[in-house]
């Protein structure tokens, strides 16, 4: 029985409630733990590339290669148990909010408009964004370091709550829900989009792995042009000293990089944003798609 005929029978049965709230932002978690754990070396390259000339001159594979030589293979996954954190709290929410919300905005109809589903995209990035925050300050710390020891994630919150209190894991607070905002917009109103071109251009179901998958790429794709810029800004805050204020505030910090690196450095790293944001993006949606299948639920 293919995953439509299935899907079809258990929503059409009297007996087969609608999944819950809870069920569906699970659902989203666990599809973002699964993925994030294959994708988090790109991060973490990624990551350096931002905040360092030296690894921006290196380039991708050169970063990979410095980073492999200096501090050993297992070193691409510094932070990754902070990172599970992250995605269990801020893309369980942002995911499994998406259609709820977008109810909520009349967004559902087949007559939709992209920008309501953008907004409900957008709406359900923010409050992930307040949930996930502290963990990616947390990763985003764990991940720069260097040397081969891995960092634990204990004593850097600790030595984070030392140096800034509480507020130091809601530092770039403002730029990350601005990214979250933008990101999830884009990632899911271009995928509920392009769903729907791809359907009509072959013929394809909704639910099909195929349209599912063209769809979750185009998005990823879109993610990276807009989302950059938001990146660059959200990494340079939360990788600030645990002991000094380099930026004030996103606004500060966009400045500052304008003034003294040129606006062309908040796509920095665009590369290896892209091959995060690609396989990432068409792993989450998919997965979550083919669990949203074996619950009953209908494809987004």
């Amino acid at each position: 029985m293919n995953s439509y005929t299935k899907q079809t029978i258990m929503a059409s049965s009297p007996a087969a409630a609608a999944p819950s709230l809870l069920t569906q932002v699970g659902m989203a978690g666990s599809a973002a733990v699964i993925t994030v754990t294959f994708i988090h070396p790109i991060d973490v390259v990624k990551t350096r590339i931002q905040i360092s000339s030296e690894y921006s001159s290196l380039g991708m594979f050169g970063t990979v290669g410095k980073i492999v030589s200096d501090e050993g293979m297992t070193s691409l996954w510094k932070g990754v148990n902070a990172a599970w954190l992250r995605e269990a709290s801020y893309t369980s929410l942002r995911l499994g909010l998406y259609e709820p919300i977008k109810i909520v905005f009349g967004a559902t109809g087949s007559d939709a408009t992209f920008a309501k589903k953008f907004l409900a995209g957008s709406a359900a990035g923010a409050i992930g964004s307040l949930a996930g925050n502290p963990f990616d300050v947390l990763k985003t710390q764990m991940m720069v370091s260097r040397g081969r020891e891995t960092p634990s994630i204990m004593k850097t919150g600790r030595d984070l709550f030392r140096g800034q209190g509480i507020g130091g894991f809601y530092r770039g607070i403002d730029s990350n829900i601005m990214r979250a905002m933008v990101l999830n917009g884009t990632k899911m109103g271009v995928y509920d989009q392009s769903k729907g071109y791809v359907v009509e251009l072959t013929g394809l179901h909704k639910s099909s792995l195929i349209t599912q998958f063209l769809s979750a790429v185009t998005a990823g794709f879109f993610m990276t042009c807009t989302v950059a810029p938001f990146d660059m800004i959200r990494t340079r805050l939360m990788n600030q000293p645990v002991d000094a204020k380099i930026y004030n505030n996103a606004v500060d910090c966009a400045m500052k990089i304008i003034r003294q690196e040129g606006p062309l450095t908040f796509w920095r790293g665009f590369m290896p944003i892209w091959s995060r944001f690609a396989p990432t993006t068409t792993l989450q949606l998919v997965i979550f798609e083919q669990l949203r299948g074996f619950m009953g639920m209908k494809a987004l």
